[in-house]
């Protein structure tokens, strides 16, 4: 279920590109060097980045740029390959987290179970509250946004641009769940399904 987000509107402000002159580079494998500044990450530890999903702190590195020093968190995302670097100073701001709780997990489910009321707005303006939920890194956002997509492809045939969305939101769902409850993310994915279309027969 992997999908090009650029297409939907992702931005990509937050990559740092390798700096290429009068740099110098320390990494830290001790997370007490830096902890003041980490916001309680540690390196090894999975987060959520709600702008490219689960992605794991590979190192936190200092960077010496024209005599000013700047820390960063090296984010991999095993996903798309990627690697990222964000300054720590900047992570809480742009919505870098821990993964969600059990129960986090569990209200996922219910909200997946919900009948939820015919939408009124416009698709040009849904497609705007989709796109947030889905960047927003909050997984009850991303829940409801499953949910209401998947309603809309039960009552007509589902466009491309809806399909993208959705495939987006279950697939951003889905990867934070199965790291929470140590399963596959074909797993997770395939029991939301089955809570979606089980609450679609109902409503029937």
């Amino acid at each position: 279920m992997n999908l090009e987000h650029q297409s939907l509107g992702f931005d990509s402000v937050d990559r740092i590109p390798e700096a290429r002159a009068a740099i110098s580079v320390q990494s830290s494998d001790n997370p007490t060097e830096t902890a003041d500044n980490c916001l309680g990450f540690r390196t090894g530890e999975f987060v959520v980045y709600p702008a490219h999903g689960v992605g794991q702190i590979s190192a936190i590195e200092v960077q010496t740029v024209a005599g000013a020093s700047l820390e960063f968190f090296v984010i991999y995302f095993a996903k798309s390959k990627m690697r990222l670097r964000v300054p720590t100073r900047k992570a809480a701001g742009v919505g870098m987290r821990k993964p969600s709780s059990p129960a986090a997990t569990q209200q996922v489910r219910r909200i997946l179970s919900q009948v939820v009321p015919k939408a009124r707005s416009n698709w040009s303006r849904l497609v705007k509250e989709y796109e947030t939920k889905i960047k927003s890194g909050d997984i009850t956002a991303l829940a409801e946004a499953v949910r209401d997509l998947c309603r809309r492809s039960a009552n007509a045939e589902q466009s491309y641009s809806e399909r993208q969305l959705y495939t987006a939101a279950l697939d951003r769902l889905s990867e934070e769940v199965a790291l929470v409850e140590s399963i596959t993310e074909e797993k997770a994915a395939l029991e939301f399904e089955t809570l979606l279309m089980n609450r679609l027969g109902r409503t029937r």
